[in-house]
């Protein structure tokens, strides 16, 4: 018997750690129709397991727990790690999205979760326990959690970055030696054709 993917993705989920979900905002849109107005609720779920592991989706759904349902398995889709060091994260960064920025940097051990309720729910759900944080411009909730869930996105640990550079500091010389290679072998080619085109050709007769 076979599995389409969303079975398969059901039965990995609930193989994984337990998942706990944070309803960041449910919003109500009214839409007039023909018949009157019709209701749909949007619902913003962060879902984390604490130890470097987070995603956020949006629900839409004529009820609220439908539009949640939704927006907790679109944020399992969209799982991402966030590499820790100890309990922050390894470097400051801030992020943009739409109308909203957000700084996130590192704090030392005690200072606990400094941000307001958008950002501090994507970041504890990632298993930050020690961080300062600012939201700036735009207060908008659903562009908070985007941006500060970019933000995480572009974590990297000081090591995997030295490495990453070094070695794409090694591929580009080894690019360099060998298009260096290449016109040295073009111009060694040009030159002998020109020797043999010289060689090849009648000597001048000198005029008497």
């Amino acid at each position: 018997m076979t599995m389409n993917f969303s079975q398969r993705r059901d039965q990995e989920d609930q193989e994984e750690m337990p998942l706990v979900e944070r309803v960041v905002r449910i919003s109500r849109v009214a839409k007039v129709v023909k018949g009157g107005r019709h209701l749909r609720f949007n619902a913003v779920v962060v879902v984390g397991d604490g130890e470097g592991h987070v995603g956020i989706g949006m629900g839409k759904a004529d009820a609220v727990p439908d539009a949640v349902r939704k927006g907790t398995v679109k944020a399992k889709a969209n799982m991402i790690t966030v590499p820790l060091q100890g309990s922050t994260i390894p470097h400051e960064v801030v992020s943009k999205y739409g109308g909203s920025q957000v700084m996130l940097k590192p704090a030392v051990p005690g200072t606990g979760v400094i941000a307001g309720g958008s950002v501090r729910a994507v970041v504890e759900l990632a298993g930050v326990r020690d961080i300062l944080t600012k939201s700036r411009r735009s207060n908008n909730p659903v562009n908070v959690v985007k941006a500060t869930f970019e933000g995480l996105k572009k974590m990297r640990l000081p090591e995997e970055e030295i490495a990453r550079r070094r070695q794409t500091v090694e591929e580009v010389k080894e690019r360099q030696r060998i298009q260096a290679e290449r016109r040295a072998a073009r111009q060694a080619e040009r030159e002998a054709a020109a020797a043999a085109a010289a060689a090849e050709a009648p000597p001048q007769q000198e005029s008497s």
